[in-house]
């Protein structure tokens, strides 16, 4: 069974995110990026199900900028065996990205889809389950364990309410928590290999989608500063503030 990875370059967790001069988006020239945090916790499951014999091949998928072949590579280091790059300077939103997946599945065949739950620079939860549609796969997010036998795979989901447990046939789309695992750190002789691993580079016609995008960002802003915490003397002077300054009761 071939498992299919979406990979996607954001800016590093680690980086405190600005915002530009203009309003216009995030600053990202000159910041260090790196793999979204989620679709590593998604490659290191591919990985795992193919050390338990559950899959034969692992493909890493990205859109983007050249630069995502950078991406890509941090994949094949953790045990992704080939990749494909969706070559595209165009803003890539949700919709344009699950129709070439969508391709992309339909020329490979793969049994099983999983990529994070979200990305870190848009927070929209989207791509997974617009895929899910457009390809009528069943689908399994926000998910904290896997177990796959035969052709049934189980997936527990993390709800609002706790743990939810589906049973789902394949082909199937999962998107990952955080708390399915703990990615692997890529050795040096991994990352050695992966610089020989083959890299297909297409571009959205190739694969007939148009990834004009259909939002328009009207203007970023950063949130508002927090202002600094007061000591007051009595429960009756904080019960006032609350009432008259807060407005909270």
């Amino acid at each position: 069974m071939k498992i299919l990875v979406p990979v996607k370059r954001v800016v590093d967790y680690n980086v405190k995110v600005r915002v530009k001069s203009d309003g216009t988006g995030v600053e990202t020239a000159g910041v260090k990026m790196s793999m979204n945090p989620f679709d590593e916790i998604a490659v290191e499951e591919a990985v795992r199900l193919r050390e338990k014999g559950v899959a034969t091949e692992i493909i890493a998928v990205s859109l983007g900028v050249a630069a995502c072949a950078e991406t890509i590579r941090t994949a094949l280091a953790m045990g992704a065996d080939r990749g494909i790059l969706v070559e595209s300077d165009a803003d890539l939103q949700p919709l344009a990205v699950a129709k070439m997946l969508k391709a992309i599945a339909d020329k490979e065949g793969p049994g099983l889809i999983i990529l994070g739950k979200q990305a870190i620079d848009d927070d929209m939860s989207a791509t997974g389950q617009m895929l899910a549609a457009l390809l009528g796969w069943a689908q399994g997010t926000f998910a904290s364990k896997i177990t796959v036998e035969g052709d049934k795979l189980t997936v527990t989901r993390e709800v609002d309410g706790g743990l939810e447990t589906v049973s789902l046939n394949m082909p199937a789309i999962v998107t990952t928590d955080l708390r399915l695992n703990e990615p692997r750190y890529a050795s040096l002789p991994n990352i050695m290999k992966a610089r020989k691993k083959p890299i297909e580079n297409i571009k959205p016609a190739d694969l007939g989608v148009d990834p004009a995008p259909r939002l328009t960002v009207v203007k970023v802003d950063e949130p508002p500063k927090r202002l600094a915490g007061v000591k007051v003397a009595s429960v009756a002077e904080l019960v006032a503030k609350l009432k008259n300054e807060a407005k909270v009761i």
